[in-house]
């Protein structure tokens, strides 16, 4: 039987909960002002970090490669991203963000209210100590995929 859970901890989870609720209710109308579904905006940003290969971007998204495809097709179908073979590995094609994809990638990082306005209360010192605790909750994960790039449950392409 698990033991119950203590008052502080359950509402730490609930406001961690209603954080990540309005951020993606926040990313999906930044993505749609851009005509780009939640999904795409997160796959256009991190090509716009670096190229990167389709089942690479997958494990980021902790989504199914064939997924990946039909948000990068449709991607390039606007011009946003384009394949180009990995020079490393000319076997592999590489996914890989487009002079107006890097712009539209940056256009929406900026139209991200939500991803400042909160933060901008807080002190130099208490984003630090934010960011250092969320790191720590988060462990290894923490250091190799984006904030923002966790999809939510059941996320499919589109």
């Amino acid at each position: 039987m698990t033991p119950p859970t203590d008052p502080l901890t359950t509402e730490v989870v609930g406001l961690i909960g209603s954080v990540v609720a309005r951020y993606h209710e926040e990313y999906e109308r930044a993505a749609a002002e851009h005509a780009l579904t939640g999904a795409q905006a997160r796959v256009l940003r991190l090509l716009a970090e670096e190229p990167s290969p389709m089942r690479r971007i997958a494990a980021r998204l902790r989504c199914e490669p064939s997924n990946v495809t039909g948000i990068v097709d449709r991607l390039a179908a606007r011009g946003l991203v384009e394949r180009r073979p990995d020079p490393a590995d000319r076997r592999v094609k590489l996914a890989v963000a487009t002079a107006l994809g890097k712009e539209t990638a940056s256009r929406l990082r900026g139209s991200l209210d939500f991803a400042d306005e909160p933060l901008a209360a807080l002190s130099a010192g208490e984003r630090t100590a934010l960011r250092d605790l969320l790191r720590r909750m988060l462990g290894p994960a923490a250091e190799t995929s984006g904030a923002d790039s966790a999809p939510r449950s059941g996320e499919t392409a589109d």
